[in-house]
């Protein structure tokens, strides 16, 4: 199975990577971009047949490492 993550900066928190690609943007002739929030993507392939138990890996893995769960919100997409 793979699973796809998305970690994202929950709401309120400052980003300043995504404010210095916003201002990059702006110089480059992007005009109307009002705010730009950056992430990051993940990809593990699991050696898991089960979907619900791969899931609930990933899940732990995300809480215990991959993302801070203060600053950071997360989703989880399994696939086949």
């Amino acid at each position: 199975m793979k699973a796809m993550i998305h970690v994202t900066l929950k709401p309120g928190v400052l980003d300043p990577q995504g404010k210095a690609v916003q201002h990059a943007l702006g110089s480059l002739g992007f005009n109307g971009v009002d705010e730009v929030r950056q992430g990051k993507y993940i990809e593990i392939d699991l050696d898991e047949s089960d979907a619900t138990k791969a899931e609930a890996q990933v899940e732990d893995m995300c809480k215990q490492l991959l993302s801070n769960t203060v600053i950071e919100d997360y989703s989880i997409e399994i696939a086949d």
